[in-house]
């Protein structure tokens, strides 16, 4: 889904530079069109790496996350502690058949995310969470 939109963004760019550049410039400056495809073609990349790099294991007693290429964040969330735990998809992610699942503390420096699931991989992991949310809640 974000290569589509990332291909969306940086394809007609490239075209208009090229078109903008080659009638006013000369045709030698259109090759300055070619920066918004090598920038394509690096994100193309990166958004692979990006999407590989999330990871989420459900413990015994707390749900960690895992995410990051070259800052490696990991967020551990006790069961306890949520408050909140919601599905999410927006109409991108609905058109690729996707979901978050996002889950809300008390903190909101600890609320959590994890993107790019199946809708059914989202919805059980929700009904687990706030399953074992309830069993363990933490008394304020």
């Amino acid at each position: 889904m974000r290569r589509v939109v990332l291909l969306c963004a940086l394809v007609p760019s490239a075209l208009v530079v090229a078109v903008l550049l080659a009638l006013t410039a000369g045709p030698a400056w259109a090759a300055f069109a070619l920066l918004p495809a090598a920038a394509a073609a690096w994100g193309w990349g990166a958004l692979e790496r990006n999407w590989r790099s999330w990871r989420y294991a459900e413990r015994a007693d707390d749900l960690l996350i895992s995410r990051g290429v070259l800052w490696r964040e990991l967020t551990v969330v006790p069961y306890g502690r949520m408050q909140l735990v919601e599905v999410t998809s927006g109409p991108l992610e609905r058109r690729y058949g996707l979901a978050r699942v996002q889950l809300h503390t008390a903190a909101a420096t600890t609320d959590a995310e994890i993107p790019g699931l199946v809708p059914e991989e989202a919805e059980r992991l929700r009904d687990r969470l706030t399953e074992l949310g309830g069993a363990r809640s933490a008394g304020l």
